[in-house]
């Protein structure tokens, strides 16, 4: 009778494994492929590797980097955005970050200053990132004029008090897009588990 060439020859090392490699590749298909050749290779088969095999999409773990940094490297977000009803209600334009006074403050991204100056008082810098998109530093003392081209990452002043309370300074960071506000931190990496304070807490 003829042997069948799946079938292991008497006394051939290995044999066994060869077939029960065989009757897997023909029960499970090509994922199995990559599995058993890294297998007998004695170098296991990654995932990307075996999906790859398999016709499968795979993917990746690469995240595009956010378009903005941070203004002032830290990630506390101790107030959130609070989206008002309409242009006139109350709410809360932009986000609040933990930190200190006379700490630098930096353009979330490239742009360039449409204002740096005061508001009611405070110290602001809004700076025009170009498409419709524009940012806001509220409180800082402005180190840059309007009109100046900066670089994400460029300090344009330093934080001061106003927004927030001396005893609890901070750094109000505010987005438009195409004139309306939005929640600043679809730009941002993820922030830090915020410190939130009650409504009462905040003047307005």
């Amino acid at each position: 009778m003829r042997r069948s060439p799946l079938l292991p020859r008497p006394g051939r090392p290995g044999g066994l494994l060869v077939l029960a490699v065989a009757l897997l590749v023909e029960l499970a298909g090509p994922l199995v492929v990559a599995l058993a050749s890294a297998l007998l290779s004695g170098h296991p088969a990654t995932s990307d590797e075996a999906g790859r095999s398999a016709g499968t999409i795979v993917a990746s773990e690469d995240v595009a980097p956010a378009p903005w940094v941070w203004p002032t490297g830290t990630r506390e977000v101790v107030r959130p955005f609070e989206a008002p009803a309409d242009d006139y209600a109350p709410g809360h334009r932009g986000i609040d970050l933990a930190t200190s006074v006379g700490t630098p403050a930096v353009a979330v991204a490239d742009g360039t200053v449409s204002f740096a100056g005061q508001v009611a008082g405070r110290g602001v810098v809004t700076i025009d990132h170009g498409e419709g998109l524009v940012s806001t530093l509220d409180s800082v003392e402005p180190s840059v004029a309007t009109g100046d081209a900066v670089q994400q990452g460029m300090v344009v002043g330093v934080v001061t008090v106003g927004h927030c309370a001396a005893a609890d300074p901070c750094l109000h960071l505010g987005a438009r897009v195409e004139g309306r506000y939005v929640d600043p931190l679809r730009f941002l990496s993820p922030a830090a588990w915020p410190v939130l304070l009650p409504e009462s807490a905040w003047p307005g």
